[in-house]
């Protein structure tokens, strides 16, 4: 196997594998600009997708689609088991989300990303058949220090001791769902406060661990997809993550257990999610949000942010990109 920092196969700085897959994630945010506020999720899901796919095929990578669009969105492509790139370079599992948030861009609403995480081959968990996963996320001071299995108020005052301010300072990201009524009311009642999610919980998480964020934490049941490409991020920041799977009915959790998931309460690490440190993560912005800005026209001119996160090397780079509009709309 051809890792993705394999001496056998060195990715030279104009052809960087992070880098290269930015070209996909701006290609698929700009495509879905004439969406934005149109209030057809689907549409721009679909435009999204096919820009995605189009620009997988021009990047030097075997990739496996362990964590798909197609099973998440009916969409025809970018489905779970399919593989993506030239061919040629190292091999790798891929999980996609187009659009993290098509809710968000067709109402236009903050936070929506274009999303791709790598990890070498075999080392991404497939958590396909089980769509929900309970999750705790925190930046690196959380670290052997909450835990997911701890009443939602003591990993408050934990982390607000590990932090060195008040519980009161604390800002806990959940998505703003029924199911987690009570959860939001005893972050509360611990003391903290809350920004709730209308979607979108893999920025919530990735903001949740940066350094200097304006969250401390997020926390809740979101895809199991999500919580997959959220690791990879997070092993870029240094910080935590926990999951514990959420079926839905019995028949999801059995399914879950013909696939080998652990369904019954049991709490997968971060190293479970994703095993070790070589992973990519790279977003672009479709709209504005506090991870990165949306996509911009000005004139002749439209304008990307991207984030590339690398867990083998801890860094976080922003890429601003400027775009011919001619070439794309």
């Amino acid at each position: 196997m051809v890792s993705l920092t394999s001496d056998m196969n060195p990715l030279h700085p104009d052809r960087n594998l992070a880098l290269e897959l930015v070209r996909a994630t701006e290609a698929a945010s700009i495509r879905a600009v004439p969406f934005i506020g149109r209030g057809d999720k689907e549409a721009a899901d679909g435009a999204a997708v096919d820009a995605m796919r189009a620009f997988f095929s021009t990047v030097n990578f075997d990739g496996t689609i362990v964590i798909g669009e197609g099973e998440k969105d009916n969409a025809p492509m970018l489905y779970n088991g399919e593989r993506v790139g030239s061919g040629r370079g190292p091999q790798c599992d891929v999980a996609v989300d187009p659009i993290d948030g098509t809710s968000l861009t067709a109402a236009g609403r903050q936070n929506a990303l274009s999303v791709i995480a790598v990890s070498d081959q075999g080392t991404m968990l497939d958590a396909s058949s089980v769509f929900y996963m309970d999750k705790l996320v925190t930046g690196p001071a959380g670290v052997g220090v909450v835990d997911i299995r701890l009443p939602i108020g003591e990993n408050i005052r934990l982390l607000a001791k590990a932090l060195g301010k008040p519980v009161d300072e604390i800002v806990v990201s959940v998505l703003n769902r029924p199911r987690h009524e009570q959860l939001i009311a005893d972050i509360r009642a611990a003391g903290a406060g809350t920004r709730l999610m209308s979607d979108g919980d893999v920025a919530g998480g990735i903001n949740a661990a940066r350094h200097n964020a304006r969250t401390d934490m997020c926390v809740g049941i979101g895809g199991s997809p999500e919580g997959i490409v959220t690791a990879c991020a997070i092993k870029a920041l240094g910080g935590h993550i926990q999951g514990v799977l959420a079926p839905r009915n019995d028949d999801e959790k059995e399914k879950g257990r013909e696939a080998g998931l652990l369904v019954d309460g049991e709490v997968y690490e971060a190293d479970d999610l994703v095993k070790g440190k070589n992973t990519i993560f790279v977003a672009t912005g479709v709209t504005d949000g506090q991870l990165v800005q949306g996509v911009r026209r000005e004139g002749d001119f439209l304008y990307t942010e991207s984030v590339v996160l690398r867990g083998a090397s801890g860094t976080l780079r922003r890429i601003s990109s400027e775009h011919l509009t001619s070439k794309w709309l």
